[in-house]
């Protein structure tokens, strides 16, 4: 480990000053240009950021009352850091194809403790590290073939998005800025409009919590010239150890847990973006989702979706855009022998994505969880942008797990129970703002309330209080 961290470390530095020497020498119009001739582009990348976050009664103080001496102290204030620099190139070879590639790294640090009760830590990590190859063929195909470290993303970031994992012993929880697969293999053949992708992936994961995940699958994509897209995607889980925990029956005592359930399972999702009354309905926009999983060794059967209806007030001032939708994921029903909790895979957890609410979504993940969600953008003027989200959260299964194992306790009739007792788990409000300072420059502002819900004062057994939370960050982009 200690090598491998210092050939990172290595790397990193390499990468650094390789970028010092060579900025200087750049053009001006350009300065992460680093070489153009005979071919072969090269450019630099730098990007970095630093994050101030503040929480108060975090998790609602849940730790309170479920777990009383684990001296969690629910008020907070961090630092985070990360640095991200990196080496592109760019090879025409002379059939018309063209060779590329990519190698960065990461750097991040929290200082101070963050939610979850870690601070004062971080890490160096292989980020990008890849070799690619793309070009036409006679029959009107283009093909795009890579083999290492990189981002994906498929469809809307439901299932296959986020590739690594950063907080805890790596630092930078809020910012999370690792994306890429720590393994992929990816193959994408596009014709006109339509896009297919096959690729295997391992994520890269927190060396404290590897689940030994590898996963494969293909996507099959159409975008339509008009600005809509209809697609679906399919992923198989090689090979895991991560666990699944399942509900007791009638929901009375402890979850059981699967070491290695997840083995197997496998998930096919479909997604769209479109206005299918153009005409009639302009400015309005709609999109769905849908996903099927199973896994026939452990009897799994789990569903998920999301609906939602956007339209612009495109002559108003400021542009006001509102956004309505409706996200839900299924739960383990504690009446049944089967699972059916649904696995959210690596989703995309930004709230402008599939984050179940604002705070709430650092609590439950997408699972036995459903949301109404309602998003007002405005833009008063180029580089400014106000968003304002709220989201009702609801559990969908009753005494059964919403996070991993959530709220299992001994109830005042002294049984074990899991899950909550009510299905109102929190409304959330989320007002954030963002500022483009210049074409590299972006800063980023956001405050936040969660208002507990039945379920959760149930669980504190009193009127819970809200919890509350803001932060200011910059990112720098190169």
């Amino acid at each position: 480990m200690r090598a491998d961290r210092a050939k990172v470390i290595g790397a990193v530095s390499a990468i650094a000053v390789a970028l010092a020497g060579q900025i200087a020498q750049a053009q001006e119009r350009d300065p992460m240009l680093l070489h153009e001739d005979g071919g072969l582009t090269v450019r630099g990348h730098l990007q970095f950021g630093l994050n101030a976050v503040s929480e108060r009664n975090l998790f609602w103080d849940l730790a309170g009352t479920t777990a009383p001496g684990s001296g969690f102290d629910p008020d907070t204030n961090w630092l985070e850091g990360y640095i991200k620099p990196g080496l592109s190139f760019e090879y025409q070879l002379d059939g018309g194809a063209e060779v590329y590639g990519k190698l960065s790294a990461v750097s991040s640090y929290t200082w101070g403790t963050d939610a979850f009760d870690t601070g004062d830590t971080g890490a160096t990590t292989l980020e990008e590290a890849y070799l690619a190859i793309r070009g036409e063929t006679g029959a009107g195909l283009s093909y795009d073939l890579s083999l290492g470290p990189r981002e994906l993303t498929l469809g809307t970031g439901m299932l296959i998005a986020n590739g690594a994992t950063s907080g805890f012993e790596r630092g930078a929880l809020k910012f999370g800025p690792r994306k890429a697969w720590e393994r992929a293999a990816i193959a994408r053949l596009s014709y006109r409009n339509v896009t297919g992708t096959a690729f295997f992936l391992d994520p890269n994961e927190l060396p404290s919590t590897d689940g030994q995940n590898e996963l494969a699958g293909f996507d099959l994509r159409y975008d339509d010239p008009r600005g809509g897209y209809l697609g679906a995607t399919f992923v198989d889980v090689l090979r895991s150890n991560s666990p699944y925990p399942q509900a007791a029956p009638g929901g009375v005592g402890a979850p059981t847990v699967t070491p290695g359930a997840r083995e197997g399972t496998r998930t096919l999702g479909l997604y769209g973006k479109t206005n299918p009354f153009e005409a009639a309905l302009e400015n309005w926009v709609f999109t769905g989702e849908a996903a099927y999983q199973w896994n026939d060794r452990i009897d799994m059967e789990a569903w998920a979706g999301r609906v939602t209806v956007g339209y612009t007030f495109a002559d108003m001032a400021w542009s006001p855009n509102l956004t309505v939708g409706y996200q839900t994921f299924s739960g383990d029903d504690p009446g049944t022998a089967k699972l059916e909790r649904f696995d959210p895979l690596y989703y995309q957890g930004s709230p402008s994505a599939w984050a179940t609410g604002s705070k709430s979504a650092s609590t439950f993940i997408n699972s036995n969880v459903n949301a109404l969600t309602l998003a007002l953008r405005v833009q008063p003027t180029r580089q400014d942008t106000w968003t304002l989200r709220y989201a009702r959260i609801r559990a969908n299964e009753l005494r059964s797990p919403v996070q991993f194992g959530q709220a299992t306790r001994v109830d005042v009739n002294g049984n074990v129970v899991s899950g909550v007792s009510d299905a109102h788990l929190a409304d959330d409000l989320f007002l954030e703002y963002s500022r483009i300072i210049n074409r590299n420059t972006f800063l980023t502002a956001g405050f936040s309330v969660s208002f507990p819900g039945a379920a959760i004062d149930n669980v504190v057994g009193t009127s819970a209080d809200p919890w509350t939370g803001g932060f200011l960050n910059v990112v720098v982009n190169f």
